[in-house]
């Protein structure tokens, strides 16, 4: 038997995604942000869903573009602190010691010190409640070079972040259950 829990903001897997934008006076900036995924396989397309509060929700209506940096394991103090304080208030690359680097792609920055990066161009905005869904078009993923091998999967490498909204916790990626497109094709 199943047990009620309402209607509430939970999901698996829930990504840890630091969200990177220019404001409107050329300010890096990096935000944590918790709600979003691929949504379009063509063209790539990721969505992000933000607060209008957020500072960098403005930064992304001004300059059409953000980029999606994604912390490892190890990266956990930084990525939260780039979660609980705004860019409003302070220089967040300054305060954790991370570097922004300028993308070539489009205009934002990402944190240099993350192993993986999507530049990301603005196709739209959805106003969803609270929240405001922003797809963007991924222009380039950038991975650390020494992470590229053909011997281990790269979410092993990276181990990337993974949050829990029902706890409000980080946890790591676990094994390898299964292959995709196969593990269940004893039932066809």
């Amino acid at each position: 038997m199943k047990k009620s829990l309402g209607a509430k903001t939970i999901t698996y897997p829930t990504p840890v995604f630091v969200v990177g934008t220019y404001d409107s006076k050329g300010k890096p900036n990096a935000m944590t942000a918790a709600w979003g995924g691929i949504c379009c396989s063509v063209p790539p397309c990721i969505a992000i869903s933000l607060r209008e509060a957020t500072y960098t929700y403005h930064s992304i209506m001004d300059s059409k573009a953000f980029t999606i940096s994604i912390p490892s394991e190890d990266q956990v103090k930084e990525a939260d602190y780039f979660g609980i304080a705004s860019g409003k208030d302070v220089d967040k690359f300054q305060a954790t010691g991370l570097t922004p680097v300028k993308s070539k792609v489009v205009n934002a920055p990402y944190v240099g010190e993350f192993p993986f990066i999507l530049e990301c161009e603005l196709q739209q905005s959805v106003k969803i409640g609270l929240h405001t869904q922003f797809i963007g078009e991924i222009k380039d993923i950038k991975v650390d070079e020494s992470l590229i091998s053909d011997d281990e999967s790269l979410i092993k490498k990276i181990k990337p972040l993974i949050y829990s909204p029902d706890n409000q916790s980080y946890y790591g990626v676990g094994e390898l259950v299964g292959k995709a497109f196969s593990a269940g094709r004893q039932f066809k």
